[in-house]
């Protein structure tokens, strides 16, 4: 038996809005040498063909996830697939060797079902099992505005260890393209669970560095009130 077994971060992507935001995780995860796991929503098809034009098929996982990722499927050789109905599937058991979970994007429903522990599918139950057994849990939650039943839902996931992490990216790192933006939210899913990477240009203290306005970063105005 290896003594290294293979230890991937489960990305789940649910239906959601966003899915570049997925894409962007899934390959800076790559590039800094983990292994993945991906589960990917009924409702997540859907989305991904409305937002990429990419139909997402079980049988054909692999030259789809290559196509929606711009890479090779030589490249995607540290990635395993798991239908979102398989409940046999490895992440679905406390004793499957996972670092954590990533909920990219995730729904308020997704977000209700993981606080309520429901379980409906494998990425809820994936997510349940993330929290019992105190693993690594971010759900980047792309949805706005919120109801007051969500947000009790967010701070039950706040109270079980979860990370809450919207789906709002940052100026202060000069992005001036839709891709940069969605990097920025990546790349803070990646901070969130110690992941290195290069999205995004991290704020230094300097001001103006971006391209920006003076005291135009969020951490200053947060320090005058605003």
């Amino acid at each position: 038996m290896s003594s290294n077994p293979r230890r991937p971060w489960v990305v789940g992507v649910s239906g959601a809005s966003g899915t570049p935001y997925a894409a962007s995780v899934i390959r800076a995860l790559l590039d800094a040498g983990e292994s993945v796991d991906l589960v990917v929503s009924r409702a997540a098809r859907l989305t991904i063909l409305d937002e990429t034009g990419i139909s997402f098929r079980d049988a054909h996982w692999k030259a789809d996830l290559a196509q929606w990722l711009g890479r090779e499927e030589k490249e995607l050789d540290d990635v395993r697939y798991w239908p979102a109905g398989d409940f046999a599937a490895g992440p679905s058991s406390g004793s499957y060797p996972a670092k954590g979970m990533l909920v990219v994007p995730a729904t308020t429903g997704a977000a209700a079902g993981i606080a309520l522990g429901l379980s409906k599918d494998l990425l809820q139950r994936t997510a349940s099992v993330t929290l019992k057994e105190r693993r690594p849990l971010v759900l980047c939650l792309r949805e706005t505005p919120l109801t007051g039943v969500t947000l009790q839902h967010l701070v039950a996931l706040d109270a079980q260890g979860a990370v809450v992490l919207p789906a709002s990216p940052g100026f202060y790192a000069g992005g001036s393209t839709a891709q940069e933006l969605v990097d920025f939210v990546a790349g803070r899913v990646l901070d969130a669970v110690g992941v290195p990477h290069r999205l995004y240009r991290r704020w230094s203290g300097s001001l103006g560095e971006a391209g920006s306005t003076p005291g135009s970063s969020p951490e200053t105005r947060s320090r005058r009130g605003e």
